[in-house]
Formats: C-alpha cells, structure tokens, sequence
C-alpha cells in the first residue's frame, strides 16, 4: 500500500465474507430480472485498514491478563466453570480467559475435556482413575512419549498404574501440566519414586532437595534406606552424616524400626557411629521385633534371633560395659550360653576366648572446636557469675552438629562450677542441659555437652547461652572474631539480647562451640 507520498505502508486489511442470508438482502431491492438477481459470487466487504509496526508482538503482550487474587488457574477456571474431574467444559470459549499457554495447558490438568487415555491409579482396593492427554504426558516424559507414540505403543484407553499412588501420581501430572511442583512430607518419597519411574529428573531433583532439607535423626534411616533405592548418592551422604553425628536419636527413632535388613547391617556395621553400643543393642532389638510381626512370626526371642542373622555379630557386645552387658544384653535372651559364658570371660580372665563378635569399639566422630577468640585474661573484678546469662548467637554456612560448649573456669585456682547449657532458634529451644564441671585454675576451656548433639541449618542464627553458678572469678575471652573459618565450616557470631552478664562478640564467656561435621 503507498501514500500519498508515495511511501510503502504496512498495513493489515480485514475482510467480512458474508454468508448467504445476508447477501440475499443485499440484493433485495434489485430488480427481478436484472444481473444483480442472479445467483452471486461471494461478496467481500473491507472493513478497516491498520498500521502496523515492524515488532510482532504476542497476543499476550497485546492483551494482558488481569491479575487474580488468588488461586492458581487450574483453581480459577474450575472455580468458573463448576470444573471437576470426570466433568466437560460447558463454555466453548475458555480458552480467551487465559493469556499464556502455560495457564491454557493447567486448565487441562486433570481434566475429563478432551482427554483421550486414562489412568487407573494406586494399588487394588484404593484406586483412582484420572484423565490424562498423551500429547502433553509426552512432551513431559519420554517414557511417556514411548508409551503412546513409541514402536511399541499400545493403543489402550485405559492404563493401570498398581505401584504408584495416586497423590504422587497427581503431584506428577501437575508438574507435567501445570509446571508447578506441589510436595509434602507424606507424599515426597512417593513422587520421588514416580518422577523416577517416568524419568523426569527436575522433578525428582526438587524432591531430593526437599528430603535433604527436611532431614533429620527422626527419618535419616527411613530415607537412608530409600536413597540407596533410588541411587542419590548425595542424599545418602546427607543421611550418613544425621546418623553419625545424632546416631542414638536414629536408633532410637520409629523409622528405624521401618528399613530393611540391608540397610540394618549398615548401619550396625558404621565404625563412625556415634552412639554407646548398649543403645545399638536395644535398637536392634527392636526393629527385630517389628521384623518379626511384618513377617507374621510370633515373637519370641528365638524369632527375634531368627531376623536378626548375621547382623547380630556386628552388635559389638564385648564393648559395653561390664554392668550393661550383665544386666541387659546377657538377660536379654537373645544370645546363646555358650555366647553370653564366652563374653564374661572376656570380661575377666586373662585369656580371652575368640569370639564371633567385634571386640573393639567404635570410632566414633572426632568432635572440632571453633575458639572464636584470640586471648584470655583474667583481672580482680571479672569474670563473676551470680545466675545471670552469657550468650551470643551464630551461623553457620554448612549443616553441622552441636555437641556442646567449651567454657572458661576459675582464676583464682580449682574450683566447681554448676552450668545450664541451651541452643534456641527463633526463642524455640532446640537442646539444654544441667551439668557440673570442675575448672583446674588454668586458662584452658572445659567441655559442657549436650544429652543428644543439636543439628544446625545454614544461614540461620541460632542462640548459644550459659547460665553459670560459681564463687570464684574466672578467666574471660577478648579479641573476639566477628568470623572464623574451622576446618570446611564458616561460622559468623554477633551479640545476643539475651546476654546480661556482659558476654559479646568481642569478649566474654562461651569461647568456644564444639561441633560434628
């Protein structure tokens, strides 16, 4: 198209093609008889000319959607249309309420509308049947794509689905359609297996993330278990580390009643284990009785023994002390005579009889300090305790484990002092403990712990506080470092409200945080 100047224009045109209703009273009025009467060839009518600009633009970026309070659009549209599964769309235009096809492609997620296969979910007696369309489930998954458009498709309208449940099944779908990853604690190790099944690696990946954070002693050997399964080896690394540094919370947990024998055997065999071997026993104890009963087996000691196997030579009795084993395991009935004569003396005769059992200890986890002070010193009229707090929060850039706190003791030679250790998050108390130490009179620190090491998330501050009762004065930190690197670990310090006894960053009490990492 040229102006009146003789430039090029871009232009759109619309044209109307009306149907026959209408050119029929476009020429009413013609004569009978005439060439306007008879029959016409389809008439075209301009209705307006456009300019346009040399940047295409989306139909989104044209029309805009309006915002929505609230709810996804999968909510919105079936909030719209009285939308359920196993229900059609009334309205032919619901496609003009979205702009993206993104909000057009969730609309679709569990969806009756147009869905050509379905699926019959869960194991039988709890099944659900859902819609799905192969298109999209194959542009989602190529195990998918094999089934519906692979050389050996089946044509099924129906796909039956026992092993996966039907909430992770749908946690799937909606990561398929709505590109929205929806996980909880109850269903993440399901969609995990499923993400796995149908090979979608971001989504299992988001679960993996999920687990590592949500990780703690309660179902470190739950999800052990269940990422050796899965072949994540980084989570299992995740799971070693809970186990060793917390490992008498794990066995004592009620998910570690729940593993596998295999998974047993690990665990019992861990020379990093950090537990005493008395808690190791009961644990073990436990979960065969748990064994027994999924077994349907009556439990008595000799089933007990039964489950247990081999695993049971990797207990190491001859550890224990002498009043542990006396009245414990050698009463528990599930060693034999022979067994529980042979470790008593190995207890007490000189010549030790050969056991079956490992006879030495455990490594255990080496404890790392980080001193976050560069002296002490000690004067007539510091450092003195009359119930108040010392305190000062931290972070750190790792997960680590807090076993508990290096504190100074007297100057003014030997004394006893009585400490009440606590960790909080947020004023949430996470461990505390009541114990006594006793102070040589030396500048060095004295170890307080915790009952159970206390796991520690990255880049949260957490409260680290002391309430010491004691006469005499005692030495005290200065120099303090705002930052200290200890070993792979980072850890920032800065001044805690709850400290009025005079402890902050630069001086004070509370010189040194003993961790696992």
């Amino acid at each position: 198209m040229v102006d009146a100047k003789g430039r090029n224009m871009k232009c759109l045109t619309f044209f109307l093609m009306l149907p026959e209703a209408v050119k029929g009273r476009s020429s009413k009025g013609a004569k009978k008889g005439s060439p306007s009467s008879s029959k016409l060839a389809p008439v075209c009518y301009e209705i307006i000319t456009l300019k346009t600009k040399k940047k295409k633009k989306m139909s989104a970026e044209v029309f805009p959607a309006k915002k929505v309070p609230a709810g996804t659009a999968v909510q919105q549209y079936q909030q719209q249309q009285n939308l359920n599964n196993n229900n059609t769309v009334q309205s032919c235009s619901w496609q003009g309420l979205y702009s993206t096809i993104r909000e057009r492609n969730a609309v679709m997620y569990n969806n009756e509308l147009m869905a050509d296969v379905h699926f019959v979910v869960g194991a039988h007696g709890s099944t659900q049947r859902l819609p799905g369309h192969r298109y999209v489930l194959a542009v989602g998954s190529s195990v998918f794509h094999a089934m519906f458009y692979g050389e050996l498709a089946e044509d099924k309208d129906e796909i039956r689905i026992p092993d996966v449940e039907p909430p992770a099944f749908l946690a799937l779908l909606k990561y398929i359609y709505c590109d929205e990853i929806d996980l909880s604690a109850d269903t993440v190790l399901a969609t995990l297996y499923a993400a796995k099944k149908y090979i979608v690696p971001h989504l299992a990946r988001a679960c993996v993330n999920f687990l590592e954070t949500s990780l703690s002693a309660k179902n470190a050997c739950v999800l052990l278990s269940q990422s050796c399964l899965f072949e994540e080896p980084d989570l299992t690394q995740r799971c070693w580390e809970v186990i060793d540094a917390q490992a008498e919370l794990a066995l004592k947990s009620e998910g570690f009643c729940d593993i596998d024998s295999r998974t047993l055997e690990s665990i019992l065999q861990r020379e990093t284990l950090n537990a005493k071997e008395m808690v190791v026993f009961e644990a073990a104890l436990n979960w065969a009785e748990a064994e027994c009963q999924r077994q349907q087996l009556t439990l008595s000691m000799d089933n007990k023994r039964k489950v247990l196997g081999k695993a049971v030579y990797l207990i190491r009795i001859p550890t224990m002390a002498l009043d542990d084993f006396a009245n414990g395991a050698a009463q528990s009935g599930v060693l034999t005579l022979n067994e529980t004569n042979d470790i008593f003396l190995w207890y007490t005769a000189a010549k030790k009889p050969d056991l079956q059992f490992i006879s030495q200890p455990r490594k255990g986890l080496v404890p790392q300090r980080c001193h976050r002070f560069q002296s002490c010193a000690y004067r007539s009229n510091q450092w003195r305790y009359r119930g108040r707090c010392d305190s000062i929060q931290f972070a750190v850039d790792k997960r680590i484990f807090i076993a508990g706190f290096g504190l100074y003791g007297s100057s003014c030679g030997s004394a006893e002092y009585s400490a009440k250790i606590e960790l909080k998050r947020q004023g949430v108390v996470l461990g505390q403990n009541l114990s006594k130490y006793f102070s040589d009179g030396s500048s060095n620190t004295f170890s307080v712990w915790f009952e159970y090491p206390v796991q520690i998330e990255p880049d949260t501050f957490y409260t680290a506080s002391v309430v010491l009762d004691g006469n005499e004065l005692s030495y005290f930190g200065q120099e303090g470092m705002t930052e200290v690197q200890c070993g792979k670990v980072t850890f920032q310090f800065q001044c805690s409200s709850d400290s009025t006894n005079g402890t902050g960053v630069q001086g004070g009490q509370i010189p040194e945080l003993i961790f696992y990492a």
